[in-house]
């Protein structure tokens, strides 16, 4: 969670400065992070037999490019706020399809969650910018997509790597059709290869690592806590300042998240 958090503080750091574009961002983000998974694969001893796979790619660079472009325009906090809480309902339903099932506090906190999450977005003075939010939505649903694929388990370093990979080329694809609007600055490209390669790639095989072990819908709350993190973070290190509706979704949604995750009488299959 500190590394997801860690994500969102990089690239609201460069793009905030304007020290780098948003799609050079995303391209070194993911080409830095598919080497240095690479490597780790490389020197290590395991033999892993899943390598990835192309719709899983798909999902993490619709995730990525998304991600990026949305925080051209949205605080670091609300940002978050509004990814996780898309990951949270895409991951939720898609357990609930799955014949999971939520006692009475759980989905109480889930509705409480979703308040939060309707409260931040509700048009307003203080409202986050309508195209920015609907590009991390989406960027949540993807991500939300990409992790429920990452519960079926496989060596987790192996197989987030091949994703890595996989995301080449439409990391190349996206830096031709967008050449005009290049902009690198050192600053941009240092932010870029630490999210890359530290909070994306080794971030992403601990997560990896984790999902098999979790059911969707605990998968789903816990990384809502990534918001929290990212609110405070991003009033450390950029100055952004904690708004009142900011301030109450995230009370909605992180008291939401843990009526779901506490409840010790889960009725939720393993």
């Amino acid at each position: 969670m500190v590394a997801f958090a860690g994500n969102s503080i990089l690239c609201r750091l460069a793009l905030q400065g304007s020290s780098i574009d948003a799609t050079s961002f995303t391209s070194i983000r993911m080409i830095s992070g598919a080497l240095v998974l690479w490597f780790i694969v490389r020197a290590s001893s395991s033999k892993g037999s899943e390598k990835g796979s192309w719709l899983s790619a798909i999902s993490l660079y619709v995730y990525a490019g998304a991600f990026s472009l949305a925080y051209l325009s949205l605080p670091t906090g609300t940002g978050a706020l509004l990814l996780f809480g898309a990951v949270q309902t895409t991951m939720v339903s898609h357990g609930l399809w799955k014949g999971e099932r939520l006692q009475y506090k759980q989905t109480l906190g889930l509705l409480i969650a979703v308040t939060g999450l309707m409260y931040l977005v509700w048009p307003g003075v203080s409202a986050p910018s309508v195209g920015g939010s609907i590009l991390m939505i989406c960027a949540g649903v993807a991500w939300g997509i990409y992790s429920l694929r990452g519960r079926r388990g496989g060596d987790a370093t192996t197989v987030t790597a091949g994703n890595f990979m996989r995301t080449v080329p439409f990391v190349l694809l996206a830096s031709a059709l967008f050449t005009d609007q290049v902009n690198l600055q050192v600053s941009g490209v240092t932010y870029a290869l630490l999210s890359g390669t530290v909070t994306s790639g080794i971030g992403y095989s601990i997560w990896y690592a984790a999902l098999p072990q979790l059911r969707s819908t605990t998968a789903a709350t816990v990384q809502l806590g990534v918001p929290l993190l990212a609110a405070v973070g991003g009033g450390i290190v950029l100055g952004e300042p904690l708004t009142l509706r900011l301030a109450a979704a995230a009370a909605l949604i992180l008291g939401g998240m843990a009526l779901v995750i506490f409840n010790k009488k889960s009725s939720l299959p393993n």
